[in-house]
């Protein structure tokens, strides 16, 4: 496995949160809140408890925005630029509790001195529990990463969660995902970041 030498820096900027209040929502955000939104006016649809049950696949597609947690010159260190990008997911539920998430994602938006990331992960899914209409889950996923700093790609892990709103029995929308990564490299590196997204029940 192929591995970049980054020194960290003896302090970090601070504050996985002060870095979201700070952010401002991309246009592809934007974008599925508003698509979003038009389908709830459009439809009052429940859906039945036994669309729940059995095997079901999604696919659906997401606008991300991310931290790199690198900023150049051989230096694990906060980026002055968060990455915008879009990623791809598809969940599999094989039972209420058996559940497998895999997803790709491509910052490449807002670059700062040319810093990109690319990820590929695989993991289980848990969803919480289910009321109103929303599921709290968590995840631990794990794949690969690739990026304009990294000497081939990296094994990577992603630990995070989020919520998701059923809009119709084929519409969910993915109200927040976040996830801490973490990029096997000599330092570990730790991005982090949140998504919006929107998924499609095709059984």
């Amino acid at each position: 496995m192929n591995r970049v030498r980054i020194d960290l820096p003896a302090t970090r900027s601070a504050g996985i949160w002060t870095f979201f209040l700070s952010m401002k929502f991309s246009r592809c955000v934007l974008f599925c809140i508003v698509l979003a939104t038009v389908n709830v006016s459009a439809t009052a649809q429940v859906a039945p408890s036994a669309t729940m049950t059995g095997l079901s696949l999604s696919g659906g597609a997401e606008g991300s925005m991310f931290q790199p947690d690198y900023a150049g010159q051989g230096v694990a260190q906060t980026s002055p630029l968060a990455l915008y990008g879009m990623g791809a997911y598809f969940d599999a539920r094989f039972t209420r509790w058996v559940q497998i998430e895999a997803e790709g994602r491509w910052l490449h938006w807002r670059e700062y001195a040319g810093i990109n990331e690319n990820t590929y992960m695989i993991g289980p899914r848990i969803p919480i529990h289910t009321f109103g209409g929303f599921t709290p889950y968590g995840k631990v996923l794990v794949g690969w990463a690739s990026g304009s700093f990294l000497n081939g790609r990296a094994t990577a892990f992603a630990y995070g969660g989020g919520v998701d709103y059923r809009l119709t029995p084929r519409l969910t929308l993915r109200a927040i995902d976040f996830e801490f990564q973490q990029y096997h490299v000599s330092p570990s590196i730790w991005p982090y970041g949140g998504s919006v997204g929107l998924s499609y029940r095709f059984f």
